[in-house]
């Protein structure tokens, strides 16, 4: 499986995660500039939720929410930027973390407000 593969999986099993969860998704992978790319937007009742999503085959190599850089945290927040000039109705909004473990057995842990 390549990492484009993994990744694609991982935000598959994120979103359904998410709408099992009573979010509601409306965009995905939305992309602001070559630099920043959201994978998930998604209201949680009124708020509006920016997600990132991270997947590994295992954890060998470290925790998936580790891959989350000061610098792909900053190219998030310049999307969620843009994203409210284009839609400026929402008022409250938060930066959450999906992260996937899919060996020995699938494992989702969602970071809320990172």
């Amino acid at each position: 499986m390549s990492n484009i593969s993994i990744g694609k999986n991982g935000e598959d099993i994120a979103r359904k995660y998410l709408e099992k969860n009573g979010f509601k998704i409306l965009e995905t992978n939305k992309r602001f500039s070559r630099f920043c790319e959201i994978d998930i937007i998604a209201l949680d009742k009124s708020i509006l939720v920016f997600v990132e999503v991270k997947t590994r085959k295992t954890d060998i190599c470290g925790h998936p929410a580790e891959a989350i850089t000061k610098t792909k945290y900053q190219h998030i927040k310049q999307g969620l930027y843009m994203y409210l000039q284009e839609h400026p109705e929402y008022k409250k909004f938060r930066i959450d973390a999906v992260s996937i473990l899919l060996k020995p057995e699938l494992k989702i842990e969602h970071l809320r407000n990172i």
